[in-house]
């Protein structure tokens, strides 16, 4: 075994030559892996593409010693964490976040999982209908399609040209050859000497070590594998496509022969691309009306080579001025570069990245170690960022859709270019020193034992109507630039609307919070003047899932309306009246009387009135309604929202419990057995205090019609599966729920969602009152309490409670139990 520390994270070959790296962070709550296999769609044969992500796949169908009930996902899922996969150019990664004191047995499962798949034939058959419902949704998919056309212009032997989703063509399960490449690509590739296990968690480095070396033993071993030899970029071009979108302008650089570096020089010239200060490319863009948003970013990147994206989103003035807009980007590229060796950024950059340790959850941490991101921007990548640049020049330029300009355009005045400036939060904030009087309408939340760094601020404005949308897209415009700061600074500044609420929500690292929830008010009421001319509401999701998902909440609670033009109402005097007539309240979690003082000083001037009394906005409708979304696609997508009967504590604690007992066997049944699709899901949710299932598929087969009965069939038949389940099974998800709930297992913004919506079902978030038994206390022992016949009971109750469900769909209303929504 050998050792190497770097910026306090534990570095290890094993045994077996598994390479490790541990981080010991005692804040975290949650402990992470993330395994990365060295190996990925193009290390496959070209005979059988999408053999990667098909193995991908398979390795989550269960093991002789873990049938797929007991598996990793199941596993996860039954104790409140997250679980993934994905299937790069060049890599695999595996990841999975848990409670501490189950990690080890979710990092067992892991392992035994990719060491000996069961990759049976007849899982292979119905898998491989799944990807083929993915690779439809592909193929489909304007996004997806968009960035697969930008490298129609490398050379035609990378790659990146292929095709490499997979599909029943591709993917010949009956075929020996191919079962010999699956089997053979699953060898080579799979074991210690082609992977990199990353650990973080509170556990002690030692706990953490000896977690490594359990993997490295259960883990197939084997020394690592070449990969498949790497093709230039540039060189022998095909013939590229010409530009998918006109709305978007994309300058792309093809790059060979980069230093080493090159991976953090990218994340820092990414990071001040995009910055929207005052004097930089997104402002100049956004003050001549010509972009929306701006962004770079590799589309791939391996070895010494990198495919870079400089994309601007345009406004319809700017792409009547695509060439112009052209020419700005490469000044400010010019501009960038003339710069000796950025060093004022480069101590920025390292106050940035020391700030995001702070605060990110285990999940995130492990992440950033598998990419190789680190907290500055070492030496060797300054060189790497200035060879970047030599080659952004507009003779470099690859992208379809780019224009190559023989004369430069002419330009309207604009700079002159400035640096981005220190970011204001990152440093000490002044405090008042005078106490102001307490607002009674600000409520403290449950305070934490252990409060560590971090603190959570949600307020609520209820408004006089729910008409005021164009409105509410000014402001979140106006908050974009301050969102940024704060995301940088360690906090999460979200701006939401429900029917006639609009809410602000603050968490993270609490010593910055009460100076940028100052920012935010003052925007609030006085946004920035080039704030008005963006009123635009976003572009519609391109998945229609996703579409469904974000329109979901006014369905439910049955404030959606038509959209309607209020642009007339775009104006200072209107936002003043709507904030006169604005009533609020909000919730303070994890603040010391300190940083209540803060607090207090900023919400003496809030607009609006505080108030005690906000009515909940959440109903149950008196009939099952069915509401159309058109998405704009060919796939067919389906959300059931079931709302518990009321808004007990009790009521909650069964339907969390339904939830968690339904998650597998739902996913199983449509995703697996029926093959309906790839976006299956069931999950528990609350809306407005309102707890409830909610069940969601996405197919590009089956009509909304069909999901819809598929569905009722797996409903009707609940009851009688929660009969057949043992009892010991069902007491045992329970348990594993109610410590999921623990605050011990929660991060910040998962403690601060439960305890809001706690507070909107009338569940009060004082505990000032310390014999008061909390919320969420009872909550768990609900939900521990539970037992076989309550929850047949409880299935029986959602059935019956059918008249109160509310459906959104990509189609019109089937009839039967449902009424079509008006």
């Amino acid at each position: 075994m050998t050792e190497s520390s770097d910026q306090g994270c534990e570095s290890l070959v094993l045994a077996h030559g598994l390479r490790v790296r541990l981080r010991h962070e005692p804040r975290l709550r949650r402990a992470a892996a993330w395994l990365r296999v060295e190996a990925g769609s193009h290390d496959v044969d070209a005979r059988w593409p999408g053999l990667a992500h098909f193995l991908e796949h398979l390795v989550f169908l269960g093991t002789e010693r873990f049938p797929r009930e007991q598996g990793l996902m199941a596993f996860v899922q039954r104790h409140g964490g997250q679980v993934n996969a994905r299937t790069s150019e060049r890599t695999t990664d595996y990841f999975f976040e848990l409670p501490q004191a189950v990690f080890g047995e979710g990092l067992d499962r892991l392992c035994d999982m990719l060491a000996r798949p069961r990759l049976a034939i007849e899982d292979q058959q119905r898998e491989r209908e799944v990807l083929h419902a993915e690779f439809i949704a592909w193929s489909r998919d304007t996004q997806a399609q968009h960035l697969f056309g930008l490298a129609g212009g490398v050379s035609a032997r990378h790659p990146l040209r292929a095709v490499h989703a997979g599909n029943r063509d591709s993917l010949p399960v009956a075929s020996p050859e191919f079962q010999q490449a699956l089997h053979d690509f699953h060898r080579r590739y799979y074991r210690t000497g082609q992977m990199t296990l990353q650990l973080v968690g509170p556990q002690p480095p030692r706990i953490l070590a000896g977690l490594a070396r359990d993997a490295d033993a259960a883990l197939a071993a084997g020394p690592r594998s070449a990969n498949a030899p790497v093709e230039t970029l540039l060189g022998n071009p095909g013939e590229a496509p010409p530009a998918s979108d006109p709305r978007r302008l994309n300058l792309l650089f093809a790059c060979d022969g980069l230093p080493p570096g090159t991976d953090e020089a990218l994340r820092f010239l990414e990071l001040w691309a995009g910055s929207a200060h005052p004097g930089g490319l997104l402002a100049e863009l956004r003050r001549l009306g010509w972009a929306q948003s701006l962004s770079l970013s590799p589309l791939y990147q391996y070895a010494d080579q990198a495919l870079v994206n400089f994309e601007v989103q345009l406004t319809e003035a700017g792409q009547q001025s695509r060439a112009a807009a052209q020419a700005l980007c490469f000044d400010w590229l010019e501009y960038f570069q003339s710069h000796a060796g950025w060093e004022p950024l480069r101590e920025e950059y390292r106050l940035l990245r020391g700030r995001q340790s702070r605060t990110e959850g285990a999940l995130e941490w492990a992440r950033r170690l598998a990419h190789g991101q680190l907290s500055e921007l070492p030496d060797e990548a300054v060189p790497a960022l200035r060879a970047l640049l030599e080659r952004f020049t507009p003779q470099a330029l690859l992208a379809p859709g780019a224009q190559a300009l023989d004369e430069p355009p002419r330009l309207p005045p604009f700079g002159p270019w400035h640096l981005p400036p220190r970011n204001r939060f990152l440093r000490g904030q002044h405090r008042p020193t005078q106490a102001s009087p307490r607002i009674a309408a600000l409520e403290q939340g449950e305070p934490e034992p252990n409060r560590g760094l971090e603190g959570a601020v949600h307020l609520r404005w209820r408004l006089a109507s729910r008409h005021h949308a164009a409105l509410w897209h000014m402001l979140d415009a106006s908050l974009r630039r301050l969102g940024e700061e704060a995301r940088q600074a360690g906090v999460q500044l979200e701006f939401s609307r429900l029917g006639p609420d609009w809410q602000l929500r603050l968490y993270g690292v609490r010593e910055p919070i009460p100076a940028i929830l100052e920012q935010a008010v003052e925007l609030l009421q006085r946004p920035a003047p080039e704030s008005w001319r963006q009123a635009s509401p976003p572009p519609r999701q391109q998945v229609p899932i996703r579409e469904l998902l974000a329109q979901w909440p006014e369905h439910g609670l049955g404030h959606h309306r038509p959209a309607r033009n209020d642009s007339g109402e775009l104006h200072p005097e209107a936002l003043q009246r709507l904030w006169r007539q604005a009533r609020w309240d909000g919730l303070l979690l994890n603040f010391d009387d300190a940083d209540r003082l803060a607090l207090d000083a900023v919400a003496a001037h809030l607009p609006g009135s505080a108030s005690n009394d906000l009515h909940p906005l959440s109903t149950l409708p008196d009939r099952a309604n069915w509401s159309q979304v058109h998405c704009g696609s060919d796939e067919h997508a389906l959300l059931v929202w079931c709302p518990a009967p009321s808004l007990s504590i009790e009521d909650e604690a069964v339907w969390r419990a339904l939830a968690q007992l339904i998650q597998t066997p739902f996913y199983q049944r449509l995703r697996t057995e029926l093959q309906l699709g790839y976006a299956v899901f069931s999950t528990f949710r609350q809306l407005a205090g309102r707890p409830g299932l909610l069940f969601g598929v996405q197919s590009p087969g089956s009509d909304c019609a069909a999901l819809w009965g598929h569905i009722a069939e797996f409903l009707d038949a609940l009851p009688e599966r929660l009969t057949q389940w043992p009892g010991t099974r069902l007491r045992e998800q329970c348990a594993a729920l109610a410590d999921s709930l623990d605050g011990g297992n929660l991060g910040l913004a998962q403690r601060l969602e439960m305890q809001w919506q706690g507070r909107l079902a009338g569940h009060s978030s004082d505990y000032s009152n310390t014999l008061r038994e909390s919320y969420s206390n009872t909550l768990r022992e609900s939900v521990g309490q539970l037992d076989g016949p309550a929850l047949v009971e409880a299935a029986h109750r959602l059935l019956a409670s059918q008249v109160s469900w509310t459906a959104l769909a990509t189609e019109p209303c089937p009839g039967a139990s449902w009424y079509a929504a008006v």
